[in-house]
């Protein structure tokens, strides 16, 4: 389908999806999950053919195991399209109310934004995740997937096609996009006419292509260079614990950890075991000169450039910085990070607080892993994206950021002196 038909045919039913009741969200929402489950066999065959693909394109392991779609894996994606029709409807949610002096009442009420445009590499959960909490907040859903995941994405599609046919629901709800070249995708970012708000899900190529180039309105979700900081009252086990959690539990995601900064005072103590933690993960180590010195002579550690430092790597590579105080982890930490998520260990109450009022990131944690950085973790059923900017929204995406506000004015006459 020639793309600016796409796009406008779901633009058309925008005012149809924005003003359907719960019930029949929710009804759609589950049968959506039904369908995903009913088709897991052609959803796996479909992922099968993209895998291979990516096999022989020398995709690196942390992609491919983003690409990787299983039988617990689609559970887990047919459970997030349930959790989001569990979730409360946001929609006429009145924000605020208020009485001019002339009598006139103001409320302010939740409203869906209309068409959401979503650009994103390797992740074939997005095109459920996206549709499923696009359509709980009214909102219409334009999927330009990458050609990674090209079949996988329309097989989803697909069965969720199907749950809405069903319902009687316009199918125009949802569309994917199935040209897989880079004009197409250029030419979707130029689609102002017919897409509200556009959000791109990937490496910091992909967005700061979409950034650069659309001319839609576009929430940055950012790529993740994840550090923990190990202060000088750490807990051992509980760090050791987090960092090989936040390090190796997936490697392709966005909210692993990819630097590692160490408290002076415990770092000859704490370096090398972390390094045994992650021996067997085959980890290697990219230092600074003090933690180079500490860790001399073993397997996979390497001196740091500048550049490593700045690096999300989506693989077993972790950068270490020594520091000798929680001004400088802190000022390190915000000058190399991309305002997703960080963790400071540490025993100490007053550092936590300093820790998590300084830096500037979306998620900053305590004695706990950054894979927490998660919509359904977070109790959101699933997650559009993890925003690193300021503006609309910060952090894991659910309902309440994929709409916007209106002004409702009742009056009985007034008029302006």
């Amino acid at each position: 389908m020639e793309l600016e038909v796409l796009c406008s045919r779901t633009h058309d039913v925008k005012n149809v999806i924005g003003n359907l009741s719960t019930e029949v969200k929710n009804r759609v929402l589950h049968d959506a999950a039904k369908s995903i489950l009913a088709h897991q066999d052609e959803i796996i065959a479909a992922n099968a053919v993209d895998l291979e693909n990516g096999r022989n394109n020398q995709m690196p392991q942390g992609l491919l195991d983003r690409l990787m779609l299983n039988p617990s894996r689609i559970a887990a994606i047919a459970d997030g399209l349930d959790q989001v029709a569990g979730l409360n409807d946001p929609l006429g949610e009145i924000l605020s109310e208020t009485t001019r002096p002339n009598g006139l009442i103001l409320k302010k009420v939740r409203v869906s934004i209309g068409v959401v445009g979503m650009i994103y590499e390797a992740r074939p959960n997005v095109s459920a995740d996206a549709f499923g909490l696009c359509f709980k907040t009214g909102n219409c859903v334009i999927l330009k997937g990458g050609k990674d995941a090209i079949h996988s994405n329309i097989a989803i599609v697909n069965a969720i096609k199907e749950a809405l046919k069903i319902n009687q629901i316009p199918e125009d709800a949802v569309n994917l996009i199935t040209q897989t070249d880079r004009e197409t995708t250029t030419q979707f970012m130029k689609m102002n006419q017919f897409v509200d708000v556009l959000i791109p899900r990937g490496g910091a190529g992909l967005i700061s292509a979409v950034v650069n180039n659309s001319s839609i309105p576009v929430i940055e979700t950012g790529t993740g260079n994840c550090h923990v900081y190990v202060d000088e009252s750490a807990d051992f086990e509980k760090t050791l614990n987090i960092i090989e959690n936040a390090k190796t539990q997936r490697i392709g995601v966005c909210n692993a950890i990819e630097s590692l900064v160490i408290h002076e005072s415990v770092a000859n103590e704490i370096l090398p075991q972390i390094y045994n933690r992650l021996e067997p993960y085959h980890v290697q180590f990219r230092c600074d000169e003090k933690s180079l010195s500490i860790l001399s002579g073993k397997e996979n550690v390497i001196a740091a450039t500048e550049e490593d430092f700045g690096k999300e790597y989506l693989d077993y590579i972790l950068s270490v910085k020594i520091v000798d105080s929680i001004d400088e982890a802190i000022a390190h930490i915000n000058h190399y990070n991309t305002g997703h998520s960080e963790t400071i260990m540490t025993e100490d109450s007053e550092h936590a607080d300093k820790f998590m009022k300084e830096i500037d990131a979306a998620c900053v944690y305590h004695n706990a892993s950054t894979r927490f950085s998660d919509g359904n973790e977070f109790g959101f059923g699933a997650e559009i994206g993890i925003s690193t900017q300021k503006l609309h929204a910060r952090g894991p995406m659910g309902l309440e950021a994929l709409t916007s506000y209106k002004y409702l004015i009742f009056g009985d006459g007034q008029v302006r002196p």
